[in-house]
């Protein structure tokens, strides 16, 4: 079991220096990884489509209104996790990510916590995401965390879609 002391997740921008090309950096990779799952792997980031090089290359215009969440361990930029701003009732899970040098160390979890925590505090009762149904992984830790299989709200083919309610707090593995 990891010890999520040795974790900080902070808001960014915000009131520690995280520079953008970190938050970039943390979307990059996190972009590259899906497509190669997906079966269409690029080089580097100016092969992937418009709308996640936008995202690279402005993730404060990109993510505006949103909570973009950053994983610290010391200050190493080694996660992140996007929470949309609130629509009837819901916030989005988008774009987590763990540097895989870094896995295993209750990064994912401390991020998922700190997004479920911000969902509650601006008043949000559902927080929902998506994820490809390959990603047993982050399935299995989206289950342990309180995230049940719900009808889809994106037509594309291989998403697994999740909801979980804020209340109650984090769920502790």
């Amino acid at each position: 079991m990891t010890d999520h002391r040795e974790v900080s997740v902070v808001r960014w921008p915000g009131p520690t220096p995280l520079a953008v090309d970190e938050v970039a950096a943390l979307l990059t990779a996190y972009h590259l990884r899906t497509e190669a799952e997906k079966g269409e792997p690029v080089a580097d980031a100016a092969g992937l489509p418009d709308r996640y090089r936008a995202e690279i290359a402005d993730p404060g215009t990109a993510f505006a209104g949103d909570a973009v969440l950053v994983a610290l361990l010391g200050d190493a930029a080694v996660g992140c996790v996007v929470v949309t701003s609130p629509a009837h009732g819901q916030a989005e899970i988008k774009r987590l990510w763990t540097d895989p040098e870094f896995r295993g160390r209750g990064i994912a979890s401390a991020l998922l916590d700190a997004s479920l925590a911000h969902a509650a505090e601006i008043g949000v009762d559902t927080v929902r995401l998506s994820v490809w149904k390959w990603r047993t992984g982050a399935i299995a830790l989206y289950e342990r965390l309180g995230f049940t299989v719900t009808r889809s709200w994106d037509e594309r083919d291989q998403l697994v879609c999740m909801q979980r309610a804020t209340g109650g707090g984090p769920v502790r593995r």
